[in-house]
């Protein structure tokens, strides 16, 4: 006769005991605070994208604010020039004048700088402050200039053949006062031949 001999721990169902406190380590709660540190850096990654968009926007938005005042300013400056019985209404920076007159007239203390007026163009509901202009005489020039020689011996200044004199000025416009924050601040230049 066989003996039939049977383990106690064959059987895999009843070999089975539930875990002991002892042995369980805490894995799933470390795995899910790992996994809520990722979600926060990445939300707070895109938190930050999206303000640095926002500033990159409004600094965008103020910068066409301010070029649009400055243009106004630069026509008023034109139109003011158009406007003028004569050059001695405005500051001489001809060849002839004593005047040394800067590249940008906004740094030079002796200047005074125009404001346009409201009712021209009312900049104080977006931009910080009115635009303003300065427009300096340059002189009265021989247009075309006498080293200028076209083929045809003729201008689009004038006739052919006849050599015509002309005013020239210089407007410089700014879209508003620098010390207004930090807000944006564009200037223009231009030659206007009258």
């Amino acid at each position: 006769m066989s003996k039939l001999f049977v383990s106690r721990h064959s059987n895999p169902v009843h070999n089975r005991r539930p875990p002991s406190r002892k042995s369980q380590r805490g894995v799933a709660i470390v795995v899910a605070l790992v996994l809520l540190v990722v979600v926060t850096l990445v939300g707070l990654a895109a938190v930050r994208g999206t303000i640095m968009q926002q500033k990159m926007t409004a600094n965008f938005y103020d910068r066409e604010v301010a070029f649009q005042a400055a243009e106004a300013a630069l026509r008023q400056g034109e139109a003011a020039v158009q406007a003028a019985a004569s050059p001695s209404g405005f500051r001489d920076c001809s060849p002839s004048s004593t005047t040394k007159c800067v590249p940008n007239p906004f740094t030079d203390s002796t200047v005074t700088a125009t404001s346009i007026a409201t009712t021209a163009f009312d900049a104080t509901k977006l931009a910080a402050s009115q635009p303003q202009y300065v427009v300096e005489y340059l002189g009265n020039f021989t247009i075309p200039p006498p080293n200028v020689h076209q083929l045809s011996n003729c201008s689009g200044y004038s006739p052919c053949g006849a050599l015509n004199t002309a005013d020239f000025y210089r407007v410089t416009a700014r879209s508003g006062d620098t010390t207004v924050g930090d807000r944006a601040t564009v200037l223009l230049q231009t030659v206007y031949r009258r």
